[in-house]
């Protein structure tokens, strides 16, 4: 990470800058700074989500993936900038209102202590609810609905805590689901699974976005995952775009290079054509590191 920077005070945008809308697309930040206590993670950070697109946001750790998902999310508010969601500062919005338009899948949810399949799908309904309008047939069909569509519906009796980590993020898709929003954020969906359970999700993933037409925002660490299953990409590095785009445009040997450190080869994945990221050998890799303060050293004396 780079150096720690002073926070500067906060400015407050006037009414009308607190309403005018994107013509773009439902959901961006613009100039954000995003901190946490005094140290910042991202500063003056400008990002569009394309509507109906699947973007995956990479980089590596402590690069401020999960942060930018929050403020995305309305959970973290920016210390300067603004989050736009259809045009309105996601901040000064009520909750029940964002609630019924974007949906969030936090990393390592908890499901409260003997709840059941069904009941914890249930409370993605509760933006829906209100004084006058209680649990309906609707509601019914539309847990049974999401139960159904992510594999769960044979578990609904079952109690959360007794499930396989692939079964549990099964139903947190559930619930998220149940809200019936048209975006959905995801923070690392497939951590802690398997390889089999990972595929399984991210699968599921892409049909709500090719079959519903739902925009979708996961964090992801692997990269040939997200190559693999984003329209769009977005790699971060110390709180800062350094490219985005479509997985075929922007995922090179030179970006891995200067995202992640690694040298490797990109190759096209033989089943998809998306691109495959392959690490230089140890050996290679080795070499490099040796040969490096050798340059470094020569390229002082030589100037």
């Amino acid at each position: 990470m780079s150096p720690q920077k002073e926070l500067r005070p906060e400015t407050r945008g006037t009414a009308n800058e607190n309403t005018r809308r994107s013509t773009v697309n439902r959901l961006s930040a613009e100039n954000v700074t995003l901190a946490y206590d005094q140290r910042v993670i991202a500063e003056e950070l400008s990002v569009e989500i394309p509507d109906n697109s699947f973007t995956v946001i990479v980089g590596p750790n402590a690069c401020g993936k999960s942060t930018l998902l929050r403020a995305l999310s309305r959970m973290l508010k920016p210390h300067q900038g603004r989050v736009l969601l259809d045009g309105n500062v996601i901040q000064s919005m009520p909750a029940k209102k964002v609630a019924r338009t974007l949906g969030l899948l936090p990393q390592s949810s908890i499901a409260p202590d003997g709840i059941t399949v069904a009941d914890l799908v249930g409370r993605g309904r509760y933006p829906h609810q209100g004084i006058l309008r209680q649990w309906s047939t609707e509601d019914e069909r539309v847990v049974q609905e999401s139960m159904t569509q992510t594999g769960v519906a044979e578990l609904a009796d079952r109690y959360v805590d007794e499930l396989s980590g692939g079964q549990r993020q099964r139903v947190w898709i559930a619930m998220a689901l149940a809200q019936q929003t048209p975006l959905l954020l995801l923070d690392e969906p497939t951590t802690y699974l398997d390889i089999q359970h990972q595929i399984d999700v991210l699968d599921l993933c892409a049909e709500l976005h090719e079959e519903q037409g739902r925009t979708l925002v996961a964090v992801l660490h692997d990269l040939n995952h997200a190559a693999r299953y984003a329209t769009h990409l977005i790699a971060l590095k110390d709180g800062r775009i350094i490219a985005e785009g479509a997985p075929n445009d922007i995922v090179t040997a030179d970006l891995v290079e200067e995202v992640f450190g690694l040298r490797c080869q990109v190759i096209d994945d033989p089943e998809t054509a998306t691109p495959l990221v392959v690490p230089a050998a140890r050996k290679a890799r080795t070499a490099t590191k040796l040969v490096a303060p050798e340059a470094k050293v020569a390229a002082k004396e030589a100037s």
